[in-house]
């Protein structure tokens, strides 16, 4: 299993809706998320500076982030989304992650 973590940033002034609207995840997005192969999937959110820190495990990363941006609710969740997050030059919004490398892991 690949584990892999990234980072974001969400607007400072969007930080509580952002988090409200995590406590309601479509159901949908939910069943493409599990069928296009993304496993312990977390959310960490700093308050103070915006710092989005995804978590999750694939069996394959770049594949499992094909197949849900082929997902059309995944689509319509992402376009909802899109305007809590800071914005990256030159990049779409979907793109606009720091990927992480993992060095250590503590089984």
């Amino acid at each position: 299993m690949e584990r892999v973590c990234f980072r974001m940033f969400v607007k400072l002034d969007r930080v509580d809706e952002y988090k409200a609207e995590h406590q309601h995840v479509w159901p949908e997005v939910l069943d493409a998320l599990r069928k296009s192969g993304w496993h312990n999937y977390s959310i960490f959110l700093n308050k103070e500076d915006g710092c989005l820190i995804t978590y999750c495990e694939f069996e394959d990363f770049n594949e499992s982030l094909n197949a849900i941006s082929r997902e059309e609710i995944s689509l319509k969740w992402q376009a909802r989304m899109v305007e809590y997050f800071v914005p990256v030059p030159g990049l779409k919004p979907a793109d606009a992650f720091d990927k992480f490398v993992e060095v250590f892991h503590l089984a």
